[in-house]
C-alpha cells in the first residue's frame, strides 16, 4: 500500500482548507506569461487530481501522474463526466515518461517534499527537463525548512462528519526529514470506527540545494516567490513558490 493507501479516500474532505481554486487562478496567471503558449500541461504528483481537473476546465490539455494507486481512483471518478478530462497515468516522480513534451509542468502542495533521497529529487528534475519544450515553465511549491522543523513535536487534527485525522509531527535535524504519524478514524454504515495508520515523510530542502540540482538538470532560469505572489519569500516563509525554464 502507499502512503496514501488509507487516506486517499478521506483526502479531499480532510484538505479542504487547500485553496485549490486560488492556487490553480495563481498557476493560470503565471503560465499566461510564459516564453512559450502553454496548451499542454504536466500535473506531477497530482494526488486527487483537484488541480489537474481545474486545469483542464480553464481549457489545458492536461496529463497527471501520482506515485499512488489509490489517489488516482480518487482522481478519475472526480473527473467523470467532464468534457476534456485530464489524463491520468500511474507514475512515480522518479520515472517519469511522456509520450509527447509538454507546454509547462506543475507541481503543487509540497509534493517535492516527498523526495526524500537527493538521487530521487535529482532524476525528477532531469526528467521535467527532459519532458518540457524548450522555454516552458516549470511551476512547483515545496514546504520550507522553517516550517518543517516548527513542526516538530506538534499536534494536528482534521475532521469531517464522516472521518477523523490526527497528525503527530517529528523532525530529525540529522536526516532533515519530518515524519508524520497520522491515525485515520472513519465511520462505517453500522456506527462503528475503522482506525487505519499511515506514515508520511517529507525532506526539509534547502533553496541553495534546489538551485543547484534544478541547474545541473539543464534549468537556465529559476525565481524563488513566496506562496501565491510575485513578491521575495519572507524569513519565516512557510512554502516557497519556484518558477523555472530552459531554452535549449
Amino acid at each position: 500500500m502507499s502512503a496514501y493507501g488509507a487516506l486517499a479516500a478521506s483526502y479531499d474532505g480532510l484538505m479542504a482548507d487547500g485553496a485549490y481554486r486560488r492556487r490553480a487562478a495563481f498557476l493560470k496567471r503565471r503560465l499566461r506569461k510564459s516564453p512559450i503558449p502553454v496548451k499542454t500541461v504536466l500535473d506531477l504528483a497530482c494526488g486527487t487530481g483537484t488541480i489537474a481537473c481545474l486545469l483542464s476546465k480553464k481549457g489545458y490539455e492536461v496529463t497527471a501522474v501520482d506515485g499512488a494507486e489509490e489517489m488516482l481512483t480518487q482522481a478519475a471518478a472526480k473527473a467523470a463526466g467532464m468534457d476534456r478530462p485530464p489524463l491520468f497515468l500511474h507514475q512515480a516522480m522518479p520515472r517519469l515518461r511522456l509520450a509527447h513534451p509538454v507546454d509547462a509542468a506543475v507541481s503543487t502542495l509540497d509534493s517535492l517534499n516527498y523526495l526524500t533521497a537527493e538521487r530521487d529529487l535529482r532524476e525528477t528534475f532531469r526528467r521535467v527537463r527532459r519532458w518540457l519544450k524548450p522555454g516552458g515553465l516549470f511551476l512547483f511549491d515545496v514546504n520550507t525548512p522553517y516550517k518543517l522543523r516548527r513542526m516538530d513535536g506538534q499536534l494536528y487534527m482534521d475532521e469531517t462528519e464522516e472521518s477523523v485525522c490526527v497528525w503527530r509531527t517529528f523532525f530529525s535535524e540529522k536526516k532533515q526529514v519530518c515524519t508524520y504519524q497520522v491515525d485515520l478514524f472513519r465511520l462505517r454504515p453500522d456506527g462503528a470506527w475503522d482506525r487505519c495508520f499511515e506514515e508520511h515523510r517529507e525532506r526539509a530542502w534547502r533553496e541553495e540545494e534546489l538551485r543547484r540540482y534544478l541547474g545541473e538538470a539543464g534549468f537556465t532560469a529559476v525565481r524563488l516567490t513566496g506562496d501565491l505572489t510575485d513578491k521575495p519569500p519572507g524569513l519565516n516563509e512557510d512554502r516557497w513558490q519556484f518558477e523555472c525554464s530552459h531554452f535549449s
